[in-house]
């Protein structure tokens, strides 16, 4: 039996570097060689306060946000060659339920399945993909201009797409991102993508913000101390077109409120502790603001696909978001670096 490294998590902060069997595949799924495999915040979230299902008689390899090689594909698959090099949306739903068939799979309510949260992910030599992405068409060919690297930041960048996509960025806009981590950033990007006239970053950290006008000089960095002043400043006296809380506190979900001018638009991205997600809102400045306030979580499959789309035409630079690459058996140094916030994007990549 050929066998592999993978990273299983056992329980809480229980990481173990094993050689396991190579993941056997049925005639309608792949195998695919991982290539670079990312750290996120989820990985460490889990990591960190255990997961569900997971325990010491049932470890699971993390990693969702992945590219490789076809390694293998199943007889009855003509759609992917053995060689070619593929990155994977990893939300997959049950495919027949209204939001499957409507293309929102990331929200399947029936039997939603994703690679390192429910199943086996990618801090591995070797991933099966099941026959429902490669049905769905989770499996993207990747444009010989992404490599794997930029490919397994596509995820997160996704997952910012959806939101940018609920709120509306338009050429003029004022726009605050809220978290100065690389979600923040990548929000960033999307907004000079769009036009957007001052993209403003806020974080509590002023190493953070340094980091942000080092990726794009445009950037403007304001600490949380000076928040509002500088905004209005900024703005004029109008307040934002667009706000993005791209952190977990719900703190900023109600400055976002206070901060927004008329016609406002927001989008509460990053998901609030279960002890924290009762949140006070003034809905007094929703309702005379006409403020527009959304939600988003992960990302649908044609979501993904534009994203690579974007990175393979020069849109969004997803590289300088890498800071450290790091081999399998050091991915507890690259978790630490990850958990103490050292750097932005830290990498596994597999020869």
């Amino acid at each position: 039996m050929e066998t592999m490294l993978a990273a299983r998590m056992y329980g809480k902060q229980d990481i173990r570097i094993e050689e396991i069997p190579i993941p056997e595949i049925n005639d309608n799924e792949i195998l695919l060689k991982v290539k670079s495999a990312a750290i996120c915040g989820t990985d460490l979230r889990m990591y960190m306060n255990g997961y569900k299902d997971i325990a010491e008689d049932n470890p699971r390899i993390l990693g969702h946000e992945f590219s490789g090689v076809i390694e293998k594909v199943g007889k009855n698959i003509t759609e992917y060659k053995v060689g070619t090099t593929v990155a994977v949306a990893p939300n997959m739903g049950c495919g027949v339920c209204d939001y499957c068939t409507s293309g929102k799979g990331h929200l399947c309510q029936v039997s939603f399945q994703a690679p390192g949260i429910n199943i086996d992910g990618a801090f591995a030599e070797y991933i099966r993909i099941p026959e429902q992405a490669v049905r769905q068409g989770n499996v993207i060919i990747l444009d010989e201009r992404v490599s794997t690297e930029e490919a397994a930041l596509n995820e997160p960048l996704s997952c910012v797409y959806n939101a940018f996509q609920k709120v509306g960025v338009y050429p003029g806009d004022n726009v605050l991102i809220i978290g100065a981590g690389p979600i923040g950033i990548m929000h960033a990007k999307l907004a000079k993508m769009a036009g957007a006239a001052n993209i403003m970053i806020n974080d509590l950290s002023k190493e953070r913000l340094d980091i942000c006008r080092k990726v794009d000089k445009t950037f403007i960095g304001i600490h949380s101390d000076e928040l509002e002043q500088e905004v209005m400043k900024i703005t004029k006296g109008k307040g934002l077109d667009v706000c993005i809380t791209a952190n977990p506190a719900p703190v900023t979900q109600k400055i976002a409120l206070s901060l927004m001018g008329m016609e406002g638009r927001i989008n509460f991205f990053g998901g609030l502790p279960k002890d924290k997600e009762n949140v006070l809102l003034n809905t007094n400045s929703i309702h005379y603001k006409e403020l527009v306030v959304t939600g988003s979580t992960k990302a649908s499959v044609a979501m993904f696909s534009k994203t690579l789309q974007f990175i393979a035409e020069g849109l969004v630079d997803v590289k300088s978001l890498i800071s450290c690459q790091y081999e399998l058996e050091n991915i507890q140094e690259a978790i630490e670096a990850s958990r103490n916030a050292t750097g932005l994007k830290n990498i596994i990549n597999f020869k």
